[in-house]
């Protein structure tokens, strides 16, 4: 196929085509006239060499060929929208983009208030944030897909330039009138006589607790696994099990939904968080500004 013979307003018009079922309507929605959008696609199909389309008087369906042209399509069309659109954030006034992937306890407790303060100060740089579990934060940077990230301490490390970022205290959740409810502090091995409400499998959380459960002997008895800490407090509220989260992100939520934090007795629960970069890729300018940012910040 010839490169030079084919554009972008053709590949939208053919998956105009392909997801209208009519020409007619795949033209009228790319704004192109009946006979344009014809012609168009009769040289598509001659650039690249096969019949695309099977055209009947109910309108058009794709060939076997015409479905791995569409995926193909699709790809590029999208591409080209996501290179216009970043363009047009430096000429909107963002000078700059920063992609930073973190965990749900970084995004939770400590990111909202350093991003605030970093986007008070550079109003023109762009931060793309993602909520991911750790492992692939870890891989992401490696693979170039994030610029910064904030994982739990324990993750592979290698090929990171890595720092610490926050220390946190988990803690051990359970409703008020809980059996546990009337102490201060609890071994985790006393826990481990209840049920537990968990976080999804994946979780740094989930996993530090399952590991914890094995090094002591004793089984951990998931009656619920959730996606989030809001959900892991009001599961716990209603009586469901006991829940591990760091300090900082139940308190607002305790009064709210009948529930004591216990201290745990364990050194494990004075977690550590890091951030972390690629070692082989530079930062760009913007990212190097968050990066610095975010050096300093005060344990929870």
């Amino acid at each position: 196929m010839n490169p030079a013979r084919v554009d972008f307003v053709t590949l939208r018009l053919f998956c105009a085509v392909a997801q209208t079922g009519s020409i007619t309507k795949g033209a009228s929605r790319c704004h192109l006239a009946l006979s344009a959008a014809s012609r168009r696609l009769t040289d598509f199909e001659e650039a690249v060499g096969s019949t695309l389309l099977d055209r009947t008087a109910q309108g058009v369906r794709l060939t076997a060929a015409g479905h791995v042209a569409l995926q193909h399509a699709m790809r590029l069309s999208q591409g080209f929208d996501l290179f216009g659109g970043e363009l047009a954030e430096y000429a909107q006034g963002y000078r700059g983009h920063v992609r930073l992937w973190a965990n749900m306890s970084a995004l939770t407790v400590v990111l909202p208030d350093v991003l605030g303060r970093f986007m008070v100060a550079h109003p023109d740089i762009k931060v793309e944030i993602e909520e991911q579990l750790s492992g692939p934060i870890a891989r992401a940077l490696i693979d170039g897909v994030a610029d910064i990230g904030v994982f739990a301490d324990g993750t592979p490390v290698d090929g990171l330039n890595v720092r610490l970022f926050q220390t946190d205290e988990l803690v051990l959740i359970c409703a008020a009138d809980h059996v546990l409810a009337d102490r201060d502090s609890v071994s985790f091995r006393d826990a481990l006589a209840h049920p537990f409400v968990g976080l999804n499998r994946g979780s740094s959380l989930f996993v530090l607790i399952t590991d914890q459960a094995q090094a002591i002997g004793l089984p951990l008895r998931l009656r619920v696994q959730v996606s989030s800490f809001g959900a892991m407090c009001r599961m716990v509220g209603a009586g469901l099990g006991l829940g591990v989260l760091p300090r900082a992100a139940c308190a607002p939520l305790l009064k709210a939904y009948a529930l004591k934090a216990l201290k745990l007795e364990e050194p494990w629960a004075e977690r550590r968080l890091l951030a972390g970069c690629s070692a082989e890729r530079p930062l760009s300018a913007a990212a190097s500004l968050l990066w610095e940012s975010m050096a300093n910040v005060p344990s929870s």
